[in-house]
């Protein structure tokens, strides 16, 4: 209430200042031709209304420009509860309507928002291949436009490293090969501004799962391309899922479906079927949960 009164004030202020300027703009005196005459008139209204700054301008600008930040302050927040909302409730392409019209942001949390509803759309099944390809450069583009704006943000980092990634996929693997490096840098610093971010660190055991596998013919490539091909081990990968967990307990199907896969590749089936039962029996909420589902369910089935 405060604060809509300060705006009233202000909105007064500036009506009384603007009908001021305006009678003395009208009513002070007009040349006959005499050039002397106009600079004197001009200099007589400029002068007057200066001096009224002090009187009104001064605190009126104040107040709506303080009144301007709490507004757009407002509104952006309503914006990001309303995408959490429904990102949290799987609702992918309201989620991408809802920000797609505020695709010319300047504000990071929007912007790493709407890559990661860009990349979601790309995940959907039904979307058409090349509708995903596009989707995923996209998603790309507003990744780093959020990391200029806020570099110092956890999610833009982990967002980021995502949308590298997922871009991989579709130049090859000596491309992918070379990214992975900048992938890894950018989960680590989202984990070291968030150590409790159970997501970076899902990604990070994610990272090193997928060069724990690598199969023989990528590793050459890989020792052909660098002196120091990026490389990794099953424990390390089964470390950052763990962690993942300890922080926040069943927060994501496909870490529970990973700490199965990664106990089975280690050979502990006893815990590879304690991860790959929660991961079949927990609540699915995306399609990606449903196809987690399935996954855990065959390899359960295999075993």
């Amino acid at each position: 209430m405060a604060t809509r009164a300060a705006v009233v004030t202000a909105r007064r202020l500036v009506r009384a200042a603007s009908f001021a300027r305006s009678r003395l703009f009208f009513e002070a005196p007009r040349s006959r031709g005499g050039s002397e005459v106009l600079e004197k008139s001009r200099f007589f209204r400029r002068g007057l209304a200066f001096s009224l700054f002090p009187y009104f301008g001064y605190e009126t600008y104040l107040l709506i420009s303080q009144s301007s930040v709490v507004h757009a302050k407002t509104q952006v927040d309503e914006i990001l509860d309303q995408a959490d909302y429904l990102y949290g409730s799987g609702e992918t392409e309201k989620l991408f309507q809802l920000l797609d019209q505020h695709k010319n942001s300047e504000n990071a949390q929007v912007l790493w928002r709407l890559a990661r509803a860009l990349r979601d759309l790309a995940q959907l099944s039904h979307t058409p291949e090349e509708k995903k390809k596009q989707l995923t450069y996209e998603a790309l583009e507003y990744a780093k436009k959020a990391l200029e704006r806020d570099p110092s943000c956890f999610s833009v980092h982990k967002w980021y490293a995502i949308c590298i990634s997922d871009v991989g996929d579709y130049e090859g693997i000596k491309t992918k090969i070379a990214n992975a490096f900048v992938i890894k840098e950018h989960f680590q610093k989202a984990i070291d501004l968030n150590p409790k971010d159970a997501t970076s660190l899902h990604l990070m055991g994610i990272w090193c799962y997928t060069f724990a596998e690598m199969p023989w013919y990528q590793r050459r490539i890989a020792a052909v391309l660098f002196s120091t091909p990026p490389s990794s081990t099953y424990e390390e990968a089964l470390r950052y899922f763990q962690k993942a967990e300890d922080v926040e307990p069943n927060f994501y199907s496909k870490n529970l479906l990973f700490l199965g896969k990664t106990y089975m590749k280690l050979n502990n089936k006893k815990m590879a079927l304690l991860w790959l039962t929660k991961a079949k029996e927990r609540v699915s909420h995306t399609e990606e949960d449903k196809q987690v589902q399935k996954e855990a369910l065959e390899i359960l089935n295999s075993m």
